[in-house]
């Protein structure tokens, strides 16, 4: 058993943009806290992993090819590897709890969605 401590905790860098940590990683997943500030811009590209966000603190809107929707604390969103999706009109401080399977950046080419 482990406690990782300090996952979903808004913790940003001074003068950062936006911050991503990891906190957890084995073969099969990993866990970290990503932080977009008020007004921030989110520049990720999509991810060759399935994802999962929790939305632990703070409001703004998931913006993926098959809609939109506003997001707040207790939200749980789900995004298939390879699929666009970005966090656009953060009103309050974000931090997004994520989980990454197989671990973040652990394949090579996105796996067919279907």
């Amino acid at each position: 058993m482990r406690i990782v401590e300090g996952a979903g905790a808004w913790k940003m860098a001074a003068g950062a943009a936006n911050d991503w940590v990891e906190q957890l990683r084995t073969p099969d997943l990993s866990v970290g806290t990503y932080c977009i500030p008020v007004g921030g811009t989110d520049d990720q590209s999509p991810h060759t992993e399935d994802e999962i966000y929790v939305v632990t603190a703070g409001r703004a809107t998931i913006v993926t090819p098959g809609g939109s929707a506003e997001v707040a604390p207790g939200a749980v969103i789900f995004v298939p590897a390879g699929e666009e999706h970005r966090f656009v009109d953060v009103t309050e401080d974000l931090a997004l709890l994520v989980v990454f399977g197989p671990a973040y950046g652990s394949r090579k080419d996105v796996p067919a969605q279907g």
